[in-house]
């Protein structure tokens, strides 16, 4: 009977949307995954249609300036993969994944709905410029049009957080066939996220460069909608997983009780540390971890104390934790190094939807009768991941396999690895566009006219397709990295750290620009990024970001080489 009940029921602990324990052959698998994916692909929209194409709209709507607009883009993108902290903490702790996202879609909802009644309504709406005069809008249009882009920020940090991970849970670890299929999950979650963008990067920005700001960003508030329509619309279908408690909780705990016995001796014997005495860990449907022999302060958090042996009372988890909540603790501070190094390759990122654009405006943009946005050319990054996904997981990924033994082709380090290094690369290739466009500048006589240089435009579709290659790589890897790595009890936390990445990277981007703008800017010179980029030099800020990529791979390297992967039992 019970081997029956093992068969029918899922081994990790999920339950059905009344709570019960789920059926194999009703819930989860690739039956609940298009309704993940499907919101998934309509929020990537939203988010796309509004973050491609907004430095064209704080600099000729708003009227900022060249720095100001890519600095307000970065910081307000690092706000967007920040909040996904907030959420990976209540999913874990409160709400659980399900909730998170419906609850964080329907904000991020209300935001959008916001950002278009600001580029719509007239009394919200910047005055136009009149010649060469633009005046500044007023502050209630600049408080109207950032509200409504941080609830956006609030907003899809409840949704990239527990997407990942809940689409994951639709496959049950404990089944071998069903785990098997897992590794393909995380590509096609990729390809979902790419589908709605390469319709944000084409279409929506030709609407907002053509048709008017109101239509370009009222359709991506249209499927913000249909996104949290799509998500509840599945929910009989999935298996949900228990919030297992606050994660933060658990690790300050260890840490308090960490200080509070550094003055005993932690015994050579890990196994008279103190664990819980089944088969169980502490918390819910979690496995136990193994002890490891590293960062040996902390297992003090786990030594029982002469007190606690003559009262028997081990139920205070701020003086006594198990070893398996110790080893969560080492497991972050283990991959601590490994994330740190997608801060620089999220820099380089975030330049695509800031300097590329401000790039591309100062490029010929006409082709043929045509005019393109130099926005849209994100569409060929997309478009490229899109295609790149296809490629690894049914071609490159067998072909690897043949010489390599291993399951996925080449390991997760070698993954992440390269990924960093075609990063650098992205890098050196938008510097060598911008060392000929200046070039053609100074031989035509334009570098004192704020107009586009005669290169095509179309000339930066290498680094964009670079970029798109180093993506499916770097960061792709990272999800895999974080979520097979991660104790059972933190994975949407985890999860939520290459979004962290995007958040720092962001912020970097604008430390960065306002580091170089003081200095290049002393003495009364005009800087490397000026308003008029032909005066400026675009190519010594990507060949700096070049260098630092270049420094971060061999930091990877480093990291990856003494890396010790979690026991679990």
């Amino acid at each position: 009977m019970d081997e029956t009940n093992e068969q029918q029921y899922t081994g990790d602990g999920s339950v059905d949307h009344k709570h019960r324990p789920a059926l194999k052959a009703n819930t989860g698998k690739w039956k609940a995954c298009p309704f993940i994916l499907g919101n998934e692909c309509c929020e990537r929209l939203a988010f796309f249609g509004i973050a491609t194409n907004l430095v064209t709209y704080l600099t000729t709507k708003l009227h900022e300036n060249n720095t100001s607009a890519a600095r307000n883009v970065s910081i307000w993108q690092g706000t967007c993969y920040l909040t996904p902290l907030i959420a990976a903490i209540l999913a874990d702790g409160y709400l659980g994944r399900y909730w998170t996202i419906a609850v964080f879609s329907m904000i991020y909802f209300v935001g959008m709905s916001i950002l278009t009644l600001s580029v719509s309504v007239p009394p919200l709406k910047p005055a136009e410029c009149l010649g060469s005069l633009c005046p500044p809008a007023a502050p209630m249009q600049y408080f109207v049009f950032y509200l409504g882009l941080y609830i956006i920020a609030l907003g899809t940090g409840g949704v990239k957080a527990c997407v990942l991970s809940f689409g994951a849970d639709q496959f049950d670890d404990t089944d071998s066939k069903e785990s098997a299929k897992k590794a393909s999950y995380f590509n096609w979650y990729y390809f979902s996220i790419y589908l709605g963008a390469i319709v944000s990067c084409s279409l929506i920005v030709w609407i907002q460069d053509n048709a008017g700001w109101g239509l370009g960003f009222g359709i991506p508030a249209l499927f913000m909608g249909l996104s949290v329509g799509s998500f509840i619309l599945g929910t009989p279908l999935y298996r949900f997983q228990k919030p297992k408690g606050s994660p933060i909780t658990r690790l300050c705990q260890v840490v308090l009780a960490s200080v509070r016995k550094q003055n005993l001796v932690v015994p050579e014997d890990s196994s008279l540390l103190y664990e819980t005495p089944d088969q169980k860990s502490g918390v819910e449907k979690s496995r136990k971890l193994k002890h490891h022999d590293d960062l040996r302060f902390f297992d003090r958090a786990a030594v029982v104390s002469d007190s606690e042996k003559r009262s028997g009372d081990y139920s205070n988890p701020w003086r006594l934790c198990t070893v398996t909540q110790v080893e969560e603790l080492k497991i972050l501070i283990r991959m601590f190094p490994i994330w740190a190094t997608g801060i620089i390759y999220s820099s380089v990122y975030a330049q695509m939807s800031t300097l590329f654009v401000e790039q591309g405006t100062m490029m010929n943009t006409r082709i043929g009768s045509f005019k393109l946005s130099p926005a849209s050319l994100s569409t060929f990054e997309v478009g490229s991941v899109v295609l790149w996904v296809l490629v690894y997981d049914r071609i490159f990924v067998p072909i690897a396999k043949k010489f390599t033994g291993k399951k996925r082709g080449i390991s997760v380090f070698q993954r992440i690895g390269t990924g960093l290094f075609i990063s650098g690369l992205c890098m050196l290739a938008a510097a060598v566009v911008e060392i000929k466009r200046l070039q053609l500048a100074r031989e035509l006589d334009l570098v004192d006219k704020p107009v586009a240089v005669p290169l095509s435009v179309l000339w930066q579709i290498p680094q964009y397709l670079i970029l798109a290659a180093a993506e499916i790589f770097q960061f792709v890897g990272q999800l895999e990295f974080f979520y097979e790595e991660s104790p059972d009890a933190m994975r949407t936390l985890c999860g939520a750290l290459p979004l962290l990445n995007f958040s720092l990277g962001s912020y970097l981007s604008s430390f960065i620009l306002t580091i170089v703008t003081y200095f290049t800017t002393r003495g009364g010179r005009l800087g490397w990024i000026p308003d008029n980029l032909n005066k400026g030099h675009l190519d010594y800020y990507f060949l700096l970001l070049f260098g630092l990529s270049l420094l971060n791979l061999f930091v990877f390297i480093v990291s990856a080489k003494i890396y010790k992967p979690k026991k679990a039992s």
